[in-house]
């Protein structure tokens, strides 16, 4: 530790999976994400660590239900077809209370799609993962050792809330290589213990984990609990980083890769004196809307930039509260705005100097 390393994006947080305490992962293998699973498979011995490819997503999401409820660190991933999959159990994982990481490098959609990195899943993850009244909290990073530092803390968020954890790159985050640096390392045998965990019963009351309550009573309760958790982490886990926003006329809201092409945009827009600046939501949920609010009072108009045909762009505009205009600008499928596209784009909203 301390030092850096060139690791490929799937590797890196694969490695700080391990070093925040993680020694179980359940998974099954899907481009642009393969290099994760394989790289724990190769690791995982070393370190007394247990590796399993099931032979679906949706076997992988149980087993990983059943580890949690163990109380065990424990790790999934996969590309955008295979979260759909493992949907119904983080619907029970999230029901039950049970922290888990789940690891999601996107690529183009709807179904089969193409290989290629995408942000088309912001839907899937901030607000139809799957059924019934739950949250993940969900964080995008933007370079590799954000993925990494992003990874080690998933998984103390994850017990802090008793709650599966998501993070979301599009599969340029999984697949380009960056230097990274571990900061720490977690013991796992000295992790606390999760005293509501099924972990053996001798000389206690045994516990119990389910999702299911048959009283609509108890259900109702249950879910102005699990309410109140997100509440929580709506006070607790915003997190998002702005760029330039002094003095600007158009602010690019975007996240992941498509933030840091955005930077470039605005560099090229700042040289025809042009005055842009970022917001970039690090957690998608929560969702920044405060910071986004703010910030309107200044500017003349919002232009969310996405890697899809435009989600995260309505939760921009929720936060806006109507005060300037919001505009969209996407590339859908697999395919990369370029900062020259995105800078088109702002002078066609009339983001020019004042």
């Amino acid at each position: 530790m301390g030092d850096k390393v060139l690791m490929k994006g799937n590797e890196a947080i694969a490695e700080a999976a391990i070093k925040a305490g993680c020694r179980y992962f359940f998974g099954y293998p899907i481009t642009p994400q393969s290099e994760l699973p394989a790289y724990l498979a190769r690791k995982f011995p070393e370190v007394g660590g247990v590796f399993l490819q099931a032979e679906s997503e949706v076997a992988a999401i149980n087993m990983v239900y059943g580890a949690a409820g163990a109380g065990a660190r424990v790790l999934t991933s996969s590309s955008s077809p295979g979260v759909s999959l493992k949907a119904e159990g983080i619907s029970y994982m999230a029901g039950a209370e049970l922290p888990a990481v789940i690891i999601n490098i996107m690529r183009g959609g709807p179904g089969l799609g193409s290989i290629q990195p995408s942000q088309s899943d912001y839907f899937q993850a901030t607000k139809g993962m799957a059924h019934g009244d739950f949250r993940l909290c969900v964080l995008a990073p933007s370079s590799v050792q954000e993925a990494v530092d992003l990874t080690m803390e998933a998984f103390e968020i994850a017990d802090r809330y008793r709650n599966p954890v998501m993070i979301v790159g599009d599969g340029m985050i999984g697949q380009m290589m960056e230097p990274v640096e571990f900061k720490k390392e977690v013991d796992p045998e000295k992790l606390p213990q999760k005293e509501w965990a099924t972990d053996g019963a001798k000389g206690r009351e045994k516990n119990v984990i389910t999702s299911l309550f048959l009283d609509p009573a108890d259900l109702e309760k249950h879910n102005w609990k699990l309410k109140g958790k997100y509440d929580r982490m709506e006070e607790n886990e915003v997190r998002y980083e702005t760029y330039n926003l002094d003095d600007v006329d158009t602010v690019i809201v975007a996240y992941g890769t498509t933030a840091r092409i955005a930077i470039s945009a605005i560099e090229l827009a700042a040289e025809e004196g042009i005055k842009v600046g970022l917001i970039r939501p690090i957690s998608l949920y929560p969702f920044p809307y405060d910071i986004i609010k703010k910030t309107a009072a200044d500017v003349k108009n919002f232009l969310a930039v996405e890697m899809s045909t435009g989600q995260m762009v309505e939760d921009v505009r929720l936060a806006v509260e109507g005060q300037k205009p919001v505009y969209f600008y996407g590339r859908p499928g697999g395919m990369v705005p370029s900062p020259e596209e995105i800078v088109e784009k702002v002078k066609k909203i009339g983001g020019g100097s004042r």
